[in-house]
């Protein structure tokens, strides 16, 4: 459910693309945004670090769009935030005692700090991958083709990685020594 919230803002951006043009999809973007990081504070009195820096980019990004009626300002949007993540996790090898991917993922697993340090190193490539590939999409694909991958090939990409993040962990996992066989 929380990844179906998180992804609300994209998934009626998609909608509003296909059912009308990329300005009708950023202003339903900005608004479901908005309305993302209202109905957070509402249920939690506080709200996520992720969705406030998409609505900020995406009011500086989307109203550029609409403002000057210039798609390529919403198409930098996933770039900009993708190497703000990658930034975010490069600058935590400097910044703070543990590494973000360990402030993220640390409470579900407990690594040696070598595998953390690669875990970090592969998500600060990963984004700023990420970003360099939506601007090979920008500048080399038509607006459909820039929609549908910023949909479904950002999301499978993202999922490819976990997923090889996931059997790389799997590595490191000590076998549970409190665990007895009934």
């Amino acid at each position: 459910m929380k990844t179906l919230f998180d992804l609300f803002p994209l998934l009626l951006f998609f909608l509003a693309y296909k059912a009308y043009d990329l300005y009708v999809a950023t202003a339903v973007a900005i608004g479901a945004s908005f309305l993302q990081v209202g109905l957070y504070w509402m249920k939690h009195r506080r709200v996520e670090n992720m969705h406030l820096i998409t609505l900020v980019l995406i009011l500086v990004f989307g109203g550029a769009t609409l403002f000057l009626q210039d798609e390529v300002f919403i198409k930098w949007k996933p770039t900009v935030l993708n190497w703000l993540f990658g930034l975010a996790f490069l600058g935590s090898h400097f910044i703070g005692k543990r590494l973000l991917v360990q402030r993220i993922m640390g409470g579900a697993v407990s690594l040696a700090h070598p595998v953390w340090w690669r875990l970090n190193v592969a998500w600060t490539l990963f984004f700023f991958a990420l970003g360099g590939i939506n601007l090979l999409v920008v500048y080399n694909f038509d607006t459909d083709a820039w929609v549908n991958f910023k949909l479904f090939g950002i999301i499978g990409l993202t999922l490819m990685f976990i997923i090889a993040q996931t059997l790389y962990i799997t590595r490191y996992l000590k076998p549970d020594e409190t665990w007895d066989e009934d």
